[in-house]
């Protein structure tokens, strides 16, 4: 197949079993390497749906700006979209956003407006927020994204990512297993599993520090994964159980995944394949077990690839313990 243009070939990542990480002789992993879309992360997949759906309904027209709170990913993807589709873009970013997502962001085309005043959970993520509504309102023809509260976020995991799943994975899926920060792609890739296997577990992996699942707020460093807000989007219903993993255990992840199997993933694949650990070590059975490797490990070499900063890094605080949301 020929596309048109790169935003075409979004979607119709590939999935290896995970044998080598998890040679348990019972338990199968799958894995889907959302790295492997053009643009480097599974947020291919929100920018392109929401971009392409909102032109088609008209509340997206040629000429108008999209203005997106990011930690790098999204704000990569909606540059992407955007510029192939005669729309502009601001990425609302904070001081721990990475040089690398920095540089990228404006490489794609971005223009990038960084906030510097923490917010009163100590991080930044409701600073980009308002800072987001600020421009929006004082911008002609801008419409905010707001992933944390658009359903065409969950949709777009839906749509594509879960059928692809389906399409690969023959028999049952026992689990879903996957890292949550808006928990658009682990609510939207649940639904859709769950029309074909109604008895599927879905358990999220979320960040020490995160408090999207009641937890107390708390340092992260790993951007992307984790919140210090609960998303407008988010069901408690589709949740059955939550792992909270540290950023050491992240990073540790991180490396076994790339030993082991060779996949240089994202910090936010190192603390799922951290999960599938202690999630394995609770089971009792055989089991699948499905995942989904987020992105790249090329915008983390100045974190989770550098041992000075793992270094600093405060030991895990405790062993991950489930929650029932």
């Amino acid at each position: 197949m020929i596309h048109d243009s790169v935003i075409g070939c979004v979607g119709s990542t590939p999935m290896v079993r995970l044998s080598r990480c998890f040679p348990e002789p019972e338990v199968e992993v799958l894995a889907k390497l959302e790295m492997l879309n053009p643009g480097g992360s599974m947020k291919d997949r929100p920018a392109r749906f929401i971009v392409e759906q909102g032109l088609a309904d008209g509340t997206l027209r040629p000429g108008m700006r999209l203005v997106e709170s990011t930690s790098g990913n999204l704000g990569i993807a909606l540059a992407m979209a955007a510029g192939l589709h005669g729309l502009s873009f601001t990425a609302v970013v904070d001081p721990k956003t990475s040089p690398i997502n920095l540089r990228l962001l404006e490489l794609f085309g971005a223009d990038v407006d960084m906030v510097t005043e923490p917010d009163d959970a100590g991080g930044y993520l409701h600073s980009r927020v308002s800072r987001a509504q600020e421009l929006v309102r004082s911008i002609p023809h801008a419409t905010q994204i707001n992933q944390y509260a658009n359903e065409l976020n969950w949709r777009s995991y839906h749509e594509t990512a879960g059928e692809e799943i389906l399409d690969a994975v023959e028999g049952p899926i026992d689990y879903l297993v996957a890292a949550v920060s808006t928990t658009g792609s682990i609510q939207g890739i649940a639904r859709r599993l769950r029309e074909e296997h109604p008895d599927l577990k879905v358990v999220a992996v979320d960040a020490v520090g995160s408090v999207i699942f009641g937890a107390p707020p708390g340092p992260r460093q790993i951007p992307g994964f984790g919140a210090s807000r609960v998303p407008e989007i988010y069901d408690p219903g589709e949740i059955n159980d939550v792992l909270h993993v540290a950023d050491a255990e992240s990073a540790a992840g991180c490396r076994r995944l790339l030993a082991a199997e060779k996949v240089f993933a994202g910090g936010s694949s190192g603390a799922v394949i951290a999960g599938v650990e202690h999630l394995i070590s609770r089971l009792t059975g055989p089991a699948r077990i499905v995942t989904v490797l987020p992105d790249r490990g090329e915008r983390y070499l100045d974190l989770v690839y550098d041992d000075e900063w793992v270094a600093d890094l405060p030991d895990p605080w405790q062993e991950p313990e489930a929650v029932t949301p």
